[in-house]
């Protein structure tokens, strides 16, 4: 199961739960906000949350990380990259919108790496490093059900922004045909910004 949960901060931003239907376990990806709400929700749906995973180090994916950890201190994943976002406040642009905002602690993963969830190691989510929008920016890719959470990388009907620091417009083009629209047209593209979409709807505005 899905849930994809808008969560206001400086910026509107979409964070989702991941969750196994058998057991309620699952990951919480780009807590941008409103930490306490979405936490709320889980334990109303008698959820477990075992990682918080991050596609990339801009505040409006973690801010709601801190009013999380104010309940309970689960672990936090982002691509080795964004380490630098994470613990700089320019970088993850927070001094330019809110106050400084930091995180520190977090675990490292590469390109590659899977994620699974301890309650049923079936449920899979693979690492996917789509550099462009950020150096650290990656794609959480559940294959089995044909379910990509792209941060923003790409959304509906347009490109993630690469005016930020560390953005490259030349590499997020080829993250994106190379690393996401050769995924199969049915996959369903979870953006941190958008409505959903898919590969298959995609494809066309970067022949």
């Amino acid at each position: 199961m899905i849930a994809c949960l808008p969560v206001k901060g400086y910026f509107e931003v979409n964070c989702y739960v991941w969750v196994d239907d058998e057991t309620g376990h699952g990951f919480l990806i780009d807590p941008g906000a409103q930490g306490h709400i979405l936490m709320q929700f889980c334990r109303d749906r008698g959820w477990i949350i075992e990682k918080i995973l991050l596609t990339h180090g801009h505040f409006d994916h973690f801010g709601g990380i801190a009013s999380i950890w104010e309940e309970e201190r689960m672990d936090v994943y982002i691509h080795e990259a964004g380490e630098a976002y994470l613990t700089d406040p320019r970088l993850n642009l927070s001094r330019y919108c809110t106050e400084d905002m930091t995180i520190r602690g977090a675990h490292h993963f590469e390109d590659g790496d899977v994620f699974r969830i301890e309650a049923n190691p079936a449920c899979v989510l693979r690492v996917i490093h789509t550099p462009g929008h950020t150096p650290d920016s990656v794609v959480f890719y559940d294959e089995r059900h044909s379910i990509a959470f792209v941060g923003d990388t790409i959304f509906k009907g347009n490109r993630g922004n690469d005016q930020y620091p560390g953005g490259d417009g030349r590499q997020l083009l080829q993250s994106i045909r190379q690393k996401i629209l050769t995924l199969p047209d049915k996959t369903v593209l979870c953006s941190g910004h958008s409505r959903e979409t898919t590969v298959g709807m995609e494809r066309h505005l970067y022949l």
